[in-house]
């Protein structure tokens, strides 16, 4: 499972620094293993949730649009904020139209890098 979330992570890294505008916050590109317990379980679960979707739909996730991968990884992760965090900043769990371009782009490579995966 940590290596699940350490790939969820890297994609995450990978995909900031692409769609990013300018120099990300350093809390953005943290290495896995200055990250928080909780973002690893998080990630590590996420990742889980993506690998189950695309095994339940037998490989068709493929036709999905990237604004659809996106929606899902980011609706997983908001999920996991509210779980770890009482009262979350509204940044933190904004839907997926008040979300920024790069992250909604960065989600959506997310999907596709645990995608290739499985």
């Amino acid at each position: 499972m940590t290596e699940d979330g350490r790939i969820f992570r890297e994609a995450w890294i990978a995909g900031v620094r692409k769609h990013f505008p300018g120099e990300p916050q350093p809390g953005y590109v943290v290495p896995w293993e200055d990250t928080p317990a909780w973002e690893r379980a998080s990630a590590a679960a996420v990742f889980e949730q993506v690998r189950g979707f695309v095994a339940v739909s037998a490989g068709t996730t493929a036709k999905l649009t990237r604004e659809q991968k996106g929606r899902f990884v980011a609706t997983c992760w908001i999920a996991r904020i509210h779980k770890h965090i009482a009262d979350p900043e509204p940044g933190y769990v904004a839907d997926w139209d008040e979300l920024p371009e790069w992250q909604r782009e960065t989600d959506a490579d997310i999907f596709e890098a645990i995608e290739r995966r499985v």
